[in-house]
Parts: structure tokens; sequence; C-alpha cells
């Protein structure tokens, strides 16, 4: 086995348990692994701002996936180093495209690292992880604020909605729009070419690390692309079949220290 230089890590389900919290024995082998020189790279479907608390406890210095890939963030600088947003006229159209379907369907826009949306509801049955923290930046009609290219669309409903208007927009949008659904109740969609696996790939070239020393943990349908693209390819022991199916191991599940795990057998030395 080659020595691994860079570990991806999944946020959700993967190195945060289920209170969304980074364990002691985590927090502290993902220290030690840093300290021999490895590269830590946090790639969630978050945007910048539900990442920093965890981007700062860990002391990281590396490039951030965001939103699955649209966005690479360059935490310590708050800067872009690759963005990948949808045109405002397609946001718009699939928008259109599912309210006609779903009238009640919520909608936010993340542009960047900013949440806008035509309606603010504070259902717990519909709050991402990033609602749960945080209030959106702007509240006003949809015309108003996509003028500019959407890094990130979200459409929120019941679960059955949701699973309707997968199968919709992917036959309407083929092409043109990419998907992914981690949650029964929400849809994200993004530019065609955005997944986790092509972020993943940019972040290695920019680090100058080749693909074989690369080890890569998630757990859900959107870390697939991720997995791929890396020479090791993890999941915890939570994730869902059809990821698991497509990988070299499993470790344990994120509320038993699965990243830990992994980062013992296969990482330190």
């Amino acid at each position: 086995m080659n020595d691994i230089k860079l570990v991806a890590l999944d946020l959700d389900g993967t190195l945060l348990t289920s209170r969304k919290t980074i364990s002691r024995r985590t927090h502290t082998v993902l220290r030690r692994a840093i300290e021999q020189g490895v590269k830590i790279v946090l790639a969630t479907a978050r945007p910048p701002r539900s990442v920093r608390t965890y981007y700062t406890a860990l002391k990281l210095d590396t490039p951030q996936i965001n939103y699955n890939g649209a966005l690479i963030w360059d935490e310590p600088n708050r800067k872009v180093l690759a963005h990948h947003p949808v045109a405002p006229a397609l946001a718009l159209q699939v928008i259109q495209f599912a309210r006609k379907l779903y009238p009640e369907l919520l909608v936010s826009v993340e542009i960047l690292d900013r949440w806008y949306t035509d309606y603010y509801s504070e259902l717990p049955e519909y709050a991402t992880e990033t609602a749960k923290q945080f209030t959106p930046d702007f509240v006003g009609p949809i015309e108003a604020f996509l003028v500019v290219p959407a890094t990130k669309v979200m459409l929120l409903g019941h679960p059955d909605w949701i699973a309707e208007l997968e199968k919709a927009v992917a036959h309407k949008f083929a092409g043109r729009l990419t998907h992914t659904r981690s949650d029964a109740f929400l849809l994200q969609i993004m530019h065609s070419h955005v997944n986790k696996g092509g972020a993943l790939k940019w972040v290695a070239q920019h680090l100058d690390i080749p693909r074989e020393q690369i080890m890569a943990v998630g757990d859900a349908p959107n870390d697939a692309d991720m997995l791929e693209a890396a020479g090791l390819a993890v999941v915890v022991g939570n994730a869902w079949p059809v990821v698991r199916a497509r990988v070299h191991h499993v470790v344990a599940a994120n509320d038993a220290d699965g990243v830990a795990e992994a980062l013992e057998r296969f990482v330190l030395k």
C-alpha cells in the first residue's frame, strides 16, 4: 500500500457523530495524522460558514470542498479557489418547473457563502444542518436574487414530492444539471460538471498528490465520485448499501469512530 498523503472526509454521517460532533478519539487521531504531514480535506454538501467550527477545531490549512464540489474554498483567506455555479436563467427554470409540480415546495439558493430564499420556514422536518445554525441572508422574490449564478439550488418538501422531483428533474434537465439526494426531504441541484470526485482531483493536483496516495471516507451517494477518485476508498459502517458495494474497505460507523479506525489502519505510521 502506498503511503497516504491526503485524506478526504465527508462530514455528516462520516466524520461527525449523530450529535454533529467530532469525537475525542477521532480528533486526536486526526491531529496525529496532520502532525505526520497528512493533508486532511473536508468534502461536504455544506457551505463554508457551516464547516468553519470543525475546520478551526482541527486547525486545518487545506482547501475545502463545499456544495458537493461546486465550490473549492480557501478558508484561512476566505477566498474562492474554484467555482462551478448554475447560470441564473437555468436555475430559475428548474425552480419554476419544480414549483409547477409542487407549488408548496420550499426553495433555497446558495450563492457562494450566502443563503437566499423567497420563503423562510422554521419547520424542523425540513431543516438542513446549515439551517439549524444560520438564518437566510436575504428573503424576497426569487427573480430579485437570481441575477447572478447560483452555486446550489435546494428543493425541500415532503419525501414523496422529492422522490418524484428527482426523477422529473433528471429527465427534464439531463446533461444540463446534476443533482444529489442525501436526505429524504431535500434535492440538491448543481452545475452539470459538479461532484466531489472532480473537486478532489482538483485539490489533489493543487497539492501535487497522486491518486494512489489519496484515501477518501464517506457514507452516502454524493460521496461515490469522491470514493472512485481516491486510490483507497473507505466507507463507515452506517453507509448506504449502494455505496458500500463500491469500496475497498468498511470501517466502524460514524458513532463508533469509523474515521479514527480508517486513519489508524491505513494512514498512521
